[in-house]
């Protein structure tokens, strides 16, 4: 019991780097209380005290904003954090490692009795105010985005963002040699902001670069066959996409014109 206690805490400073010192976590903490009531409640309604087990778990979402069905079966080194507005069902169950968010439900979808709430893997990530519903299982090392509605089961590694939730890859996202160098010509610099998770803006305009990359490609081979059949080909230089203020000789730059 001690030694899950001290687990429990020790968590805390694993993912939390606002924890300063075991005190202040053991006093202050919610998520950390709503799972030390838990284990307790668990434990309680195993051995079939049911109603003392529930006035527990009633107690415990009084005292921290979290509530936990004693019926729910949490892994080893659970981290709660904030923790306002949790909801975890009878019927769900969750693996080691694994965190929530404040404003997270793994809830049902079924008033039928039997598993009606999700099961999380190990390592699983679920982001604020996300909500996963459903006898669903949601794999190892999952990360499920904020806000997302997840009613589906969830594959190990994957991101799941939107409503309804769907699975994401970074791979899939990530510019390739040919975008980045447009995209260094006009001055876009959007990819870094996207940290792994799609930004529709960057996965748009990564398509325009694509696209103007493939027509710039089709250009110079049309150039190349013209001139093999003797054709006349215009010569003259198309001038670079510049990012870049120019003056044109009148004191003020093409950009500042066209804020004008």
């Amino acid at each position: 019991m001690f030694s899950q206690i001290k687990e429990d805490i020790a968590i805390v400073f694993d993912r939390d780097p606002a924890a300063r010192n075991t005190l202040e976590v053991f006093f202050t903490y919610p998520g950390f209380h709503a799972i030390l009531l838990h284990r307790f409640n668990h434990f309680l309604w195993r051995n079939n005290l049911k109603f003392i087990s529930r006035f527990l778990a009633y107690f415990s979402r009084w005292l921290t904003g979290i509530e936990i069905h004693p019926g729910a079966v949490i892994g080893k080194r659970f981290f709660i954090d904030h923790g306002m507005g949790i909801v975890v069902g009878e019927t769900a169950i969750i693996g080691d490692d694994c965190t929530l968010y404040h404003g997270v439900t793994l809830g049902g979808t079924s008033w039928q009795k039997g598993k009606r709430h999700p099961t999380l893997g190990n390592g699983v990530v679920v982001g604020a105010g996300a909500k996963v519903l459903g006898p669903i299982d949601i794999g190892d090392d999952a990360r499920i985005g904020s806000n997302a509605v997840v009613i589906r089961t969830v594959p190990e590694g994957a991101t799941i963002i939107g409503i309804p939730g769907r699975v994401v890859s970074s791979e899939s996202t990530k510019p390739t040699p040919e975008q980045e160098a447009m995209a260094e010509r006009i001055g876009f610099d959007a990819y870094g902001a996207t940290q792994g998770m799609p930004d529709p803006v960057a996965v748009a305009i990564n398509s325009m670069l694509e696209h103007i990359h493939q027509m710039d490609k089709e250009m110079e081979q049309m150039c190349r066959e013209i001139k093999s059949l003797g054709g006349g080909v215009d010569e003259r230089h198309i001038e670079e996409i510049s990012s870049t203020p120019v003056d044109d000789g009148t004191g003020s730059t093409c950009k500042e014109k066209q804020n004008q």
